[in-house]
C-alpha cells in the first residue's frame, strides 16, 4: 500500500495537551514537517514560552528550552549569539508575548536578532482561564471583560504582524491562519520561509498566526473556525505586511 503521510521525524510519541479544536497542534505540526524536510533537527533549538505551549518540549525529538514569561526573545537572543550556526526558533502567545514580554520582542526587533519567531494569536488568555489579553478586540468578551473590552480603560488591540513590520531589524512579517487546508498550506509556506531568511543569515522574521481557541471562546471548534474567518481577519488582516528580503534582490 502506498503512504500518503508519516508522522514527521523529529515528533516523539508524547500525546499533547491541546484542547480539541486549538491552532496549536496544527502550527506544531507543521513545525515538525519543516524541521524534517529542511534537515534541522540536529542543528535546531526550539524556545518555548510560558502557556498553552510550555510542554511542547517533550513532543520534539531535538533541543529545546522553556522560556521564563515573555522571556523566549532574550532567552533564543543569548542562545544564537552564543552559537550563530545554530537554528533557532522562537514561539510565543499573544499573552507571553504581548503582555508579559512586550519589552523583550520588540527589543530582539531593533537589535535585528537573526532568529525565527512565530506569533499565536488568538486574543485571549488561553491557558488561565480566558481573560483579556492585549490583543483582545474591542467589544470582544473575556472572562476579566464581561462586558467586552472597551479603550476607555482598555486601550486598543495590538497589532503584532503590522508593529513588527515598522522595525528596520525585521525582515520578514507576515499574519497567516489554519482555519482550512489552503490556509495551512499558506501558514507552512510563510514558516518555511521565515526559516529559510534565518538559514541566510537575514534579519528576524516574524510569522503571526491566528488561532482557534474554542475553549476561551466558549464556542463549538468549527463555530471558531468562522469566527476567525468572519470577525477576527477584520481586526488583524492576513498577508505579508513585510519582505525585506525582496527589496534586497
Amino acid at each position: 500500500m502506498k503512504t500518503i503521510y508519516e508522522k514527521p521525524q523529529v515528533f516523539t510519541d508524547a500525546i499533547t495537551t491541546y484542547c480539541g479544536g486549538c491552532g496549536h497542534g496544527i502550527v506544531g505540526k507543521l513545525i515538525a514537517e519543516l524541521i524534517d524536510e529542511l534537515k534541522l533537527q540536529e542543528n535546531g533549538i526550539l524556545v518555548w514560552p510560558i502557556g498553552c505551549s510550555c510542554l511542547s518540549d517533550r513532543y520534539y525529538d531535538m533541543d529545546n528550552f522553556m522560556a521564563l514569561h515573555g522571556r523566549a526573545p532574550a532567552s533564543a537572543t543569548g542562545i544564537k549569539r552564543a552559537d550563530p550556526s545554530k537554528f533557532v526558533l522562537c514561539y510565543q502567545g499573544d499573552g507571553d508575548m504581548v503582555s508579559e514580554g512586550m519589552a523583550e520582542i520588540m527589543h530582539a526587533a531593533i537589535r535585528s536578532e537573526k532568529f525565527s519567531v512565530i506569533f499565536i494569536n488568538n486574543a485571549i488568555y488561553g491557558m488561565t482561564g480566558g481573560q483579556m489579553a492585549p490583543t483582545t478586540m474591542l467589544g470582544q468578551v473575556a472572562s476579566t471583560a464581561p462586558y467586552g473590552r472597551e479603550t476607555l480603560n482598555s486601550g486598543y488591540p495590538v497589532q503584532m504582524a503590522e508593529l513588527m513590520a515598522t522595525m528596520p531589524g525585521v525582515v520578514y512579517s507576515e499574519r497567516v491562519t489554519v482555519t482550512s487546508p489552503a490556509n495551512v498550506a499558506k501558514c507552512k509556506k510563510a514558516l518555511k520561509k521565515a526559516f529559510e531568511l534565518q538559514l541566510e543569515g537575514k534579519g528576524l522574521s516574524f510569522v503571526e498566526v491566528l488561532s482557534p481557541c474554542p475553549t476561551g471562546w466558549k464556542m463549538a471548534a468549527t463555530k471558531s473556525l468562522d469566527y476567525i474567518d468572519e470577525v477576527l481577519t477584520q481586526v488583524y488582516p492576513l498577508g505579508v505586511k513585510k519582505d525585506a528580503s525582496k527589496e534586497e534582490n
